[in-house]
């Protein structure tokens, strides 16, 4: 049992495929009113080091929906590895809450954050990793096309961590993964353990 979501590297494929299965039966118990209050009463703390409008409303209208509560924490509301080292804050906010979204910079933040927090540590986005976005991306993908191994996701852009997190979920998954990007902006093969 894994209890953190920090990198798609650390699910198997079977793994990703039942957290794509459990989103899309959520998905449509929300839309036929039968969404069962699965949160009731866990408070789920959102770190933003980075903001973001998609990221605050998708996690706090999901804490919601499912009968929970998310407070959203700002670097100046906490002063992150800062004011506050990351172990405490992790150690703090595991006493109080039931799980912890972070957003930051540095990838090496959250895994901190994970190491020492007893709830479960999400990864919102870091420099190189987004695992959220990836799954979220490969729902819509297999919302259209049905089945995902064997099919070949092209991204156009920089490789950057969407780019990476994508790259491991398709391998993972049985796919081809294919990233058409600007020269000198290649996804580097160690960060995806070529």
């Amino acid at each position: 049992m894994i209890k953190d979501f920090i990198e798609i590297a650390d699910f198997t494929g079977i793994q990703l495929e039942r957290l794509l299965d459990r989103a899309a039966h959520d998905k449509l118990a929300f839309r036929a009113g039968k969404l069962p209050a699965s949160l009731q009463g866990a408070t789920l703390a959102m770190i933003f080091e980075k903001p973001s409008l998609r990221t605050r409303v998708s996690f706090e209208t999901a804490m919601t929906q499912l009968g929970g509560h998310a407070l959203h924490l700002t670097q100046k509301d906490i002063g992150l590895g800062a004011r506050e080292p990351a172990k405490d804050v992790a150690r703090v906010l595991g006493r109080m809450c039931q799980g912890i979204m972070a957003r930051t910079f540095s990838h090496a933040l959250v895994q901190e954050l994970a190491q020492w927090s007893p709830v479960p540590v999400i990864n919102a986005l870091t420099d190189l990793s987004h695992p959220c976005q990836a799954m979220a991306d490969l729902m819509t993908v297999r919302e259209r096309l049905g089945s995902l191994a064997g099919k070949t996701l092209a991204f156009i852009g920089d490789g950057n961590n969407v780019a990476r997190s994508l790259a491991v979920a398709c391998g993972k998954l049985g796919m081809h993964f294919v990233l058409a990007c600007p020269k000198g902006y290649e996804l580097k093969p160690e960060a995806i353990g070529a």
